[in-house]
């Protein structure tokens, strides 16, 4: 534990905010953002219950390649990323460094981001 006096005490006498619900929070150009589940549900238009599946199989073969691509290229075919539009670029960029880190040493996203990245657009 970093300080031992906290030990037992709640998050209020702490200073801390009170839990309300899980939320991503971080900071976009010196603005604080604050993405709950139900800011994702309402921006993608779906209740924000259900069970969540890790992965999404195959990536070469998924359906999912033909959506994301159209959304992100305007094309069925992957495009690159110096011919998305400025506003994908940032999207992508927000998303890589605030809500999705990416791990390992691959420099592109992982078809799931890509995904993701589909429902903001």
């Amino acid at each position: 534990m970093i300080d031992p006096s906290l030990e037992g005490k709640s998050r209020e006498e702490m200073g801390l905010e009170p839990f309300v619900d899980t939320e991503i929070r971080s900071s976009v150009m010196g603005i604080l953002v604050f993405i709950s589940q139900d800011v994702i549900a309402y921006v993608i238009r779906r209740a924000s219950e259900g069970n969540f599946k890790d992965g999404l199989g195959n990536n070469k073969k998924s359906p999912w390649n033909e959506v994301v691509h159209q959304t992100m290229f305007n094309s069925k075919k992957k495009g690159a990323y110096s011919s998305l539009s400025m506003e994908k670029k940032m999207l992508l960029k927000i998303q890589n460094e605030n809500l999705l880190p990416k791990g390992g040493g691959s420099n592109q996203p992982s078809l799931e981001q890509r995904v993701f990245l589909n429902f903001f657009v």
